[in-house]
């Protein structure tokens, strides 16, 4: 479900003090049924083993598959348009009790990185000749109680041009792109057992 951005402004993450210099795009909520306050790590570990990209819609596949591979012929996705090199990565941000913690888990198969993983909220970013993209995952009680999963994208367009890559892209995001993403986390979340046996392997 989508939210107002002040649905993440209001909350004190730690990630406001990293990105004063972003701009929230997106914030949309996740229901995880049953969900406690010390379960935001087993919902990232569900989503990693069940919520990947391979296990997608096949719309929102197509438009990935096609978007990386526009960037291939154009050039949007070289090293020298990433992080570390066309921008900085906000790790280099990090006060020092973040600095000192573990990112979260990386996989080759995810573009985006991590740069900070507490109890209660983890970051991701990466950056193309687009765009500085952040995705911000928080763990917060829900209106009936549970907890539940909310995502924030904050985003830096690399001029005018990355300001309409970022237009021209929304309708696919809000039409494909969230809703099957929505039915693919909270499907992850309702079949979480599976991921944590299959972790345990």
């Amino acid at each position: 479900m989508k939210l107002p951005t002040s649905a993440h402004a209001s909350h004190p993450w730690r990630i406001h003090d990293l990105t004063r210099d972003f701009t929230v795009e997106d914030v949309w909520s996740f229901r995880t049924p049953g969900a406690g306050p010390d379960d935001f790590t087993l919902m990232l570990a569900a989503m990693r083993t069940l919520g990947g990209l391979a296990r997608q819609s096949l719309p929102s596949r197509f438009l990935f598959a096609l978007r990386w591979r526009i960037g291939a012929l154009l050039g949007w996705d070289k090293p020298a348009a990433g992080i570390g090199q066309r921008v900085a990565s906000l790790r280099d941000r990090l006060p020092g009790d973040l600095r000192s913690t573990p990112p979260g888990l990386d996989d080759d198969r995810m573009p985006l990185k991590a740069v900070y993983q507490l109890d209660t909220e983890a970051t991701r970013e990466l950056a193309n000749k687009t765009v500085h993209t952040v995705m911000h995952l928080g763990w917060v009680a829900g209106a009936n109680g549970d907890y539940e999963l909310r995502m924030a994208v904050l985003v830096k367009p690399n001029g005018l041009f990355g300001r309409l890559y970022l237009a021209a892209i929304a309708p696919f995001r809000y039409l494909i792109v969230y809703p099957a993403l929505t039915r693919q986390w909270e499907r992850a979340w309702r079949e979480r057992d599976r991921a944590a046996e299959h972790n345990e392997l």
